[in-house]
């Protein structure tokens, strides 16, 4: 749990931190952000992937795609998805062949292993983010800062 062991990097106890509920949004998103990504990097290390990993075998669900096409819809450079395929090939998860559209490119499909791995992620992900009072409201709100941002980011 967080704040329980004393290597962790990011401890919270928010009785002790009543200040919190003054800080600006920004803050608490950032906060909040980096909180659940340690725990989801800790929940997925279970499973046997990275967060990563994670994101690369959800873009895979509905079938084989390009690592060029895999870096687009990331939004991560290409070289940066290479190392991510290579470390989930390795371990079983995705393999690559030809393309037999164009034979200068390579797919990347999830093996059996990777869906077994992406559905195992997918059910601890309960566990790794807290119960909140309205999780399809609060899911809807980040979609749209997410949406915004993004289009201003990347278009």
């Amino acid at each position: 749990m967080l704040g329980a062991d004393p290597g962790d990097t990011v401890s919270v106890v928010p009785d002790a931190a009543p200040d919190m509920r003054d800080w600006p949004t920004g803050r608490l998103l950032a906060m909040a952000a980096r909180l659940v990504e340690h725990e989801w990097h800790d929940t997925l290390q279970g499973a046997g992937i990275t967060h990563a990993g994670l994101v690369v075998l959800d873009l895979l669900g509905d079938g084989p795609l390009a690592q060029a096409e895999l870096a687009r819809r990331a939004r991560v450079e290409v070289q940066t998805i290479s190392r991510t395929v290579d470390r989930l090939e390795r371990e079983g998860h995705v393999e690559r062949t030809l393309d037999p559209a164009d034979r200068r490119s390579r797919l990347v499909a999830r093996t059996a292993a990777g869906e077994a791995a992406w559905a195992q992620a997918r059910s601890l992900e309960a566990r790794a983010i807290p119960a909140v009072d309205d999780a399809d409201a609060l899911r809807a709100q980040l979609l749209q800062i997410v949406q915004a941002l993004s289009a201003r980011r990347w278009s």
